[in-house]
Parts: structure tokens; C-alpha cells; sequence
């Protein structure tokens, strides 16, 4: 029997509900993907990078007293540490060791010195030759003295001789008993006795003021070598070393018995009740401390107060040296190159604009990130003063504003980021 597949023809299957369906979620899902992509890529290129809350450090800006400092390493030095030097070339010889403890005036060393005991010898040999001359002198002063006013009292008396002669002259020739020569001869007697007597009077004021000044220079002379022999007496007690200060010595420039030349450095003594402590700050600085400003030593955990007493006009390795001491009073237990922190107050303001200083904020720092909602948004700022721990704003920024003050370098200075939970 013949079939009936030649009558049968394939039919296309019905599209059936569910391929519609199909065909929408398709396209629905691919608009959310690219809704999704742009949003990303948007937040991409607003933000940057998007950072945890917990990473950041973060200040308010805030309006109070703000101080100005600058903070430096310190060390605890003696206020008074002198060195004593040889007075002149000899042989050194020691009392005392390195460690020591002496007290003012003590007798630290002596140093032999032939040729500067020679020379004060030889001087103060000179000196009593002068003093026996300045003696001599004013005798013989005396003496010449004593013979120009012998010359002077003979004079007068040779007129007052002539005087009474021309006396009995004059009544003789008032009698007409002698002749007209020998009346005119006793009146020239007494003229040639008045003017002796005046020419010796006069040699007498002058033989003493020329006897008085060649006292004078005797005298100085004498004087000039008393001062030459009084700084030798000097400088040969000096050969007695002696402490200037109570302390302990802090070590012997030379070994026992050494040659040394004059001018030599021989020992060092250290004043331990008198403590300062030195420090060292950027050159920058150095213009803006000066001696007086106050300052603050941390020892231990402890601040005490100071005031700066010294800043050294010279720069080494860019640094520059200064020294502090304590206002209260020295603290106990204070002990010789002791590590300190120090703390100089530069400057003070009240209601000043300023938020915590982070260790990448500096005056010269041109934009900081501004915390705003759930967005830290790179601003425009202008910083001033910094100190230790806070730095003042002067435009940008306004109170109760939070800044990020960690490290945003990695950023690349991108506008904006997100700050996540």
C-alpha cells in the first residue's frame, strides 16, 4: 500500500512566549551593563581611586592661640668648662688626674720654666739698680737744691751789706766829709748786690724744676720697669696651675713631665653645677631665634622651661648652634652630654587659622584635600607659619573644615576621591 508521504510537507515551528521574553531580557540587561560601565568610568574619572577612611589622617581647621616653634636635638654641655693653657714654654708636672674632683683655687699643676724665672730675675735686678738710682737721684737733688739757695741767701746778704754801706755814704756825703766817687761807688755796689741776688733767685727756681723733672723720668723709668717686673711676677705664679671653678677634671691635654710650648693647652676643668643645654637647627632658622626667646627642655618625660642665651654667627653642615639654660633652676640628676629634645618658641598669635600639621604639609604646600561628605576634593590653599605640631592657613580654608594630612602623593594630584567605610 502506497503511504501518504508524498502529501506531507515540513511546516517552521511557531515562535512560542518565551522566546519574546527572552529576546527583552537580553536587551534590558545590556543597557543595565552599559549604564553600569559608564557610571563606573564616570566615578573613574572623578575620583580617581577610592580610599578607606580608616587609611587617611585627618584635622579640622580650627581658630586659637597658635605658636610658632621650631624643635631641635639637644645635648647637655657645661655652662662653664675652661681650659687652662701653659703660660710659657717648660715641664709640665701634674697633681691631679682625669676624674678627679677639685675645688676653686686648688693647685691643679706646675710648670718649670727656666728662661721665664731667668728673665724675672734679671727684670727685678733691674728694678732694685733703678730704685737705688731714684734714691741717689733725690739726694743729689737735695744737695744742688740746698747750693743754689746757699747762692741765693749770700746774695741777699751781700745786699743788705751794701745797703747799709751806702748808708753811711749817704750821711757822709750829706756832711760833704767824702768825695762824690766813693758816694756813687756804694750806690753801684747795691745795684750789683740786688742784681746778683735776682740772677741767683732765678737760677735757683730753674735748678729746681730741672732737678724735679729729671726726678719725674728718673721716677717714670723706675715705674715702667715696676710694671715689667709685676707682670713677670704675674705670669711666674701663673706657673702654679690652679682651678678657676669647683668641678671635676675632665682630662689632661698632655702626659706628666711633657716640654710643652707656650700657649699650650695643659688641662680641662668642668663645672658640674652649671649645666646648658646645646642644640642645632637648620641655617634657615638661625635668623629668626635670638637670645631671650623662651624655649622648653624635655628631659625624661619632664618639660622644663628655658630661655635662649646664645646663637652661634657661624653655619656648619648647614646647621647652626645654640644653647639654652634653665630658668627654674637646674634640674637633679643631671648628667654630662645628656640627649634632650628642644623646643623654641618663635613666634605667638591668638585666633589664629591653623589645623594639625601632617609630616607631607609644609608652608610651601600649594593644595590640600578638603573632606566633603563621602568626597575629599583637592583645594587651593595658602599655608603660613608652621610649627611643630600645627600650621596656620591664611586663605583656602575656613573653620570646622576637615583636611586630609597623610601622605596623597600617590594620588598624582587628581581632583577628587572617594573616601569608602
Amino acid at each position: 500500500m502506497r503511504g501518504t508521504e508524498a502529501q506531507d510537507a515540513p511546516l517552521a515551528p511557531a515562535r512560542g512566549h518565551w522566546a519574546r521574553l527572552r529576546r527583552v531580557y537580553v536587551a534590558v540587561g545590556a543597557a543595565l551593563g552599559l549604564a553600569l560601565c559608564a557610571f563606573l568610568i564616570h566615578a573613574w574619572l572623578h575620583s580617581g581611586e577610592v580610599i578607606s577612611r580608616t587609611r587617611l589622617s585627618l584635622a579640622t581647621v580650627e581658630r586659637g592661640r597658635f605658636v610658632r616653634d621650631v624643635a631641635a636635638d639637644g645635648t647637655v654641655v657645661a655652662a662653664v668648662s675652661p681650659t687652662l693653657y701653659a703660660i710659657a714654654p717648660g715641664t709640665v708636672s701634674y697633681l691631679v688626674r682625669a676624674g678627679d674632683a677639685v675645688q676653686k683655687d686648688q693647685l691643679l699643676a706646675r710648670l718649670d720654666s727656666p728662661e721665664l724665672s731667668n728673665e724675672y730675675q734679671r727684670e727685678r735686678a733691674t728694678l732694685d739698680s733703678l730704685d737705688a738710682a731714684l734714691e741717689r737721684q733725690q739726694i743729689e737733688i737735695r744737695r744742688q737744691i740746698l747750693a743754689s739757695k746757699q747762692q741765693a741767701d749770700l746774695a741777699q746778704v751781700a745786699i743788705q751789706a751794701a745797703q747799709r754801706e751806702l748808708a753811711r755814704n749817704q750821711w757822709a756825703w750829706d756832711q760833704h766829709v767824702i768825695p762824690e766817687r766813693d758816694y756813687k761807688r756804694a750806690q753801684d755796689d747795691v745795684a750789683t748786690a740786688q742784681l746778683n741776688y735776682d740772677h741767683a733767685r732765678d737760677t735757683a727756681g730753674l735748678e729746681r724744676d730741672s732737678l724735679a723733672l729729671d726726678l719725674r723720668t728718673k721716677r717714670l723709668e723706675r715705674d715702667r720697669q715696676a710694671l715689667v717686673v709685676s707682670g713677670l711676677q704675674g705670669r711666674v705664679a701663673a706657673l702654679e696651675v690652679r682651678s678657676p671653678v669647683a668641678g671635676t677634671v675632665a682630662n689632661l691635654a698632655v702626659p706628666e713631665k711633657t716640654h710643652v710650648p707656650a700657649d699650650s693647652a695643659l688641662i680641662t676643668v668642668v663645672d658640674l653645677s652649671a649645666f646648658e643645654v646645646e642644640f642645632q637647627v637648620a641655617e634657615s632658622y638661625a635668623s629668626d631665634i635670638k637670645p631671650g626667646m623662651a624655649a622648653q627642655v624635655t628631659l625624661e618625660g619632664t618639660t622644663e622651661p628655658a630661655v635662649v642665651t646664645a646663637i652661634s654667627p657661624e653655619v656648619r653642615a648647614n646647621q647652626v648652634t645654640g644653647r639654652v639654660k634653665f630658668v627654674d633652676g637646674q634640674p637633679a640628676r643631671l648628667r654630662q652630654n645628656e640627649r634632650t629634645a628642644v623646643r623654641v618658641m618663635l613666634d605667638e598669635r591668638n585666633q589664629a587659622l591653623k589645623f594639625e600639621r601632617g609630616s607631607f604639609i609644609e608652608p610651601s604646600t600649594r593644595a590640600v584635600y578638603v573632606v566633603r561628605g563621602s568626597q575629599a576634593v583637592r583645594t587651593a590653599v595658602e599655608l603660613g607659619a608652621a610649627s611643630v605640631s600645627e600650621i596656620e592657613a591664611l586663605r583656602g580654608l575656613s573653620a570646622g573644615e576637615v583636611v586630609v594630612i597623610s601622605d596623597t602623593r600617590d594620588l598624582n594630584q587628581a581632583p577628587e576621591f572617594a573616601i569608602s567605610n
